[in-house]
């Protein structure tokens, strides 16, 4: 299971072998991160889009 680092707090975030670019993960800092393909691989970013709430 790869390792990424918080963009936010710099702590490690588990990410499952077979994610995939566009997944979002909470983190324990609070923030919600979207993984993303980069030309290296994949990588962490603050997600900024709209979540559902699915009728909460």
């Amino acid at each position: 299971m790869p390792q990424l680092r918080c963009p936010v707090c710099g702590l490690p975030v588990e990410v499952p072998d077979d994610a995939l670019p566009g997944e979002l993960y909470e983190h324990e800092c609070g923030a919600t991160l979207e993984l993303y393909e980069t030309g290296n691989g994949l990588s962490l970013r603050v997600f900024e889009g709209l979540e559902e709430d699915w009728g909460e």
